[in-house]
């Protein structure tokens, strides 16, 4: 009885702070300003369609140029020097000490008409680009920001790699990819997963990225709009509901690959 007793303060702080505002979402969800049961909030899912594919679409693509990039970026860093280590992490997390609003203006600066790429074109006899408010700037914005979410978890797990499976293999006269293939792959599975979910997550439901940089608003924004400008809890609450469900699928789908559950227990 005495083991369980610490767990008891999160146990209050869950259901305080996860519970409770679940289930309010839900009662929202199937009740009508009168507080009568319906399911006619569903129809503003039908017409907020398109937003949900954008979101996701966006979400995909930002999260798939995570991992190419931090796939080999955590490969080479699991195996050098322990200082050099310490010193790419070091960089990598300095910026996520800003705050996230001035870390969005930042980009918005550079990719503006008057930007810093804007005029280096210019000086180099060019046409200034149309780079913010489009979608390669919401991507961006979304890599930038949710880059060290992917290559942290990946980081991890092949840094536990033990180094003698590579000498094994190249022992047996595995080459570079052969070694990638069925010693470091297999093994760094679960980090990736781990990583794909941190960053398709905040991804697809951000509410900042795109009004900042894009020219089309996410679900996200939706949602917020829906909230704090209509007042609207019903309509929130069902759109964020179904948000939740698509994002908990996508997670029940990369979860199925990762056999050994490890990915969950980094999450």
């Amino acid at each position: 009885m005495r083991s369980r007793q610490p767990l008891i303060p999160y146990l209050i702080w869950m259901v305080i702070f996860v519970i409770v505002p679940l289930g309010f979402v839900v009662y929202y969800t199937f009740t009508n300003e009168n507080g009568s049961f319906t399911f006619e909030n569903f129809q503003y899912v039908g017409k907020y369609a398109s937003t949900y594919v954008y979101s996701l679409r966006l979400a995909l693509v930002a999260t798939l140029i995570c991992l190419l990039m931090a796939y080999p970026f955590a490969m080479i860093l699991s195996r050098s020097h322990a200082k050099v280590q310490t010193m790419m992490m070091l960089l990598i997390m300095i910026p996520m000490w800003i705050n996230f609003i001035i870390r969005i203006n930042a980009i918005a600066f550079v990719l503006e008409e008057n930007g810093i790429i804007n005029k280096a074109i210019t000086v180099l006899g060019g046409k200034p680009l149309k780079l913010i408010h489009t979608d390669f700037a919401v991507v961006l914005g979304m890599v930038y920001n949710y880059f060290p979410f992917m290559l942290l978890p990946i980081y991890t797990v092949m840094a536990k790699i033990d180094k003698s499976l590579y000498e094994a293999s190249a022992d047996l006269g595995g080459n570079g990819w052969q070694t990638l293939r069925r010693v470091t792959l297999p093994l760094s599975i679960p980090g990736v997963i781990t990583g794909i979910t941190m960053v398709f997550v905040p991804a697809a439901s951000t509410n900042i990225i795109a009004g900042y940089l894009g020219h089309t608003k996410m679900i996200g924004d939706i949602i917020e709009t829906t909230f704090k400008t209509e007042v609207n809890y019903n309509v929130g609450s069902t759109l964020s509901l179904v948000l939740m469900l698509i994002i908990l699928i996508a997670m029940v789908v990369m979860n199925h690959f990762d056999q050994d559950k490890d990915g969950a227990m980094l999450l």
